[in-house]
């Protein structure tokens, strides 16, 4: 009987120091939270893919210059309640990115939503989430 308890115990034990990282989640705190940027943007890709979808985009500088950037968003699911799909973006598509930059100064930010030309407001994270 002593045997099974301490057996099923260094099961239990495994099992928890195994399953750790799975509840491990990096932070957003790289992402400057208390600014919103907004940038006029070309899509040039749109990945929908888990743990997080990414957009490249680019956009042009106040002086007509190309800069690439990556926006990393919520992944599939979390988007899919928003009502995007993996058709919501398609390169070429001109649309206007609302996100919270790096705070290293990189090209890249964490999206809260798009607008597209029409006007839809394709919504990344309702503000309850920010």
């Amino acid at each position: 009987m002593k045997g099974r308890i301490v057996s099923l115990f260094a099961v239990f034990t495994t099992s928890l120091v195994i399953s750790v990282p799975v509840f491990a989640h990096h932070s957003m705190s790289m992402y400057d939270r208390g600014h919103d940027t907004t940038f006029k943007a070309t899509i040039t890709q749109f990945e929908w893919v888990n743990p997080h979808s990414q957009i490249t985009f680019t956009v042009a500088d106040e002086h007509g210059n190309v800069e690439k950037w990556v926006a990393e968003g919520p992944g599939p699911n979390r988007l899919a309640n928003h009502g995007w799909n993996k058709d919501s973006l398609k390169p070429g598509d001109q649309v206007t990115i609302v996100g919270n930059r790096n705070k290293d100064g990189s090209p890249t930010m964490r999206f809260l939503k798009v607008i597209l030309p029409d006007g839809q407001e394709l919504v990344a994270r309702p503000r309850s989430f920010l």
